[in-house]
């Protein structure tokens, strides 16, 4: 038996009222306090909701959205603290003993110490960088110190520990083709005497072994070395000595025909414009947080749009700046040609007793880096 109809009950109902479905504008006949433990009411309501949840994360993912300022007011003020301290930039106050090394001299450590870090034992390796370290905190000022060797630290850090469990952390789902000692009849092979062990230790599935800290002892103080080495060789020399010392090692590059009066006049703008860069980063980031910008009030889009014309404000000032140099360049007679074109140095380097010493120095430490190899196993 088929049924081609069906039987529906409706009910009719008084039509509510907008005012209790939608309360907007509840608040207009409540006191400020009444308002007030209202909206209070409403926050606990919706937290509980959220708790309430089946899913366990779902309840802490509201601890992990910042509170208070929004979180590009703060990225702004890193930006700007960051770039306060100078950075590949010449500083004059404190004067060392390494402001009057010869540059070249400081070219031959810097190569030096781009080579050793690889070539080296791991106690070399990290004698090295407590050897920056010293030195980077003797010569540079308090500030300056501070927040480089911070940053190059949690670098080679974060390098470290990467590098350290999953260069060889991770064991490998293979099986041997042969089988074990014990099923051909041979004896196990024997535990070393001298406690040697290839396996360092083990955090959960990660294994921390004597390859992996190699690797990360390499890359990890090869990379502390790099920076740390060039901030301390352009703090405490002039661009024009670092291009006198470029142009004296590549002098004789010239008669095979390359170009070393080009490569030197723009390793000396390059340096000249690396302290407008950060000047122009800081000096917008600056003006950005002192205008108190309310971001609670901004939408996500609104915020991504300021960070936009953060970063084209940059471009734009760079591009302005990188106009007006060149302009300079072809009022003072600059035509293209930079062979033609004389470059002063302002003030010839001289070979003195502090570059012998620094020489006799690199030499001893290239013998102990080089004698590690074989005698420290």
């Amino acid at each position: 038996m088929n049924c081609n109809h069906a039987t529906f009950i409706s009910v009719s109902l008084a039509p509510p009222s907008s005012v209790l479905l939608f309360p907007k504008r509840l608040s207009e006949n409540l006191t400020p306090k009444q308002t007030l433990l209202a909206r209070n009411v409403r926050l606990r309501v919706r937290a509980s909701a959220s708790k309430g949840d089946g899913n366990a994360q779902a309840a802490n993912w509201s601890q992990w959205v910042p509170v208070g300022s929004f979180a590009a007011d703060k990225v702004f003020r890193l930006i700007a603290g960051a770039t306060a301290s100078p950075i590949g930039q010449f500083v004059v106050y404190p004067t060392t003993f390494l402001h009057s090394v010869d540059p070249r001299v400081k070219l031959v450590w810097l190569l030096a110490l781009v080579v050793l870090p690889a070539r080296s034992h791991i106690v070399v390796r990290f004698g090295l960088v407590i050897y920056l370290t010293l030195l980077s905190m003797w010569v540079l000022p308090r500030n300056a110190w501070t927040d480089q060797l911070g940053r190059v630290y949690l670098l080679s850090g974060l390098l470290f520990i990467t590098l350290g469990l999953g260069s060889d952390g991770v064991p490998a789902l293979v099986q041997l083709r042969t089988p074990p000692p014990a099923m051909m009849g041979l004896p196990n092979l024997p535990v070393s005497l001298t406690g040697y062990a290839y396996t360092i230790t083990k955090l959960g599935p990660l294994t921390f072994t004597r390859k992996g800290l190699s690797v990360a002892s390499t890359v990890a103080c090869l990379t502390f070395t790099v920076f740390q080495s060039a901030s301390l060789c352009l703090t405490t020399t002039t661009p024009e000595q670092l291009a006198f010392a470029l142009r004296w090692f590549m002098l004789p590059l010239k008669y095979i025909g390359v170009s070393v009066s080009e490569i030197v006049l723009t390793l000396l703008l390059s340096l000249r414009f690396i302290s407008l860069v950060f000047d122009e980063v800081r000096n917008i980031a600056l003006g950005i947080v002192s205008r108190r910008i309310n971001w609670k009030q901004l939408t996500v889009m609104e915020t991504i749009d300021i960070f936009f014309n953060y970063f084209r404000r940059i471009f734009k000032n760079i591009f302005n700046h990188a106009e007006q140099i060149s302009q300079a360049m072809i009022v003072r007679g600059f035509k293209g040609d930079s062979s033609s074109h004389k470059i002063y140095f302002l003030s010839e380097s001289s070979f003195g007793i502090a570059d012998a010493i620094c020489l006799l120095f690199l030499t001893v430490v290239i013998g102990v880096a080089l004698m590690s190899e074989y005698y420290l196993v």
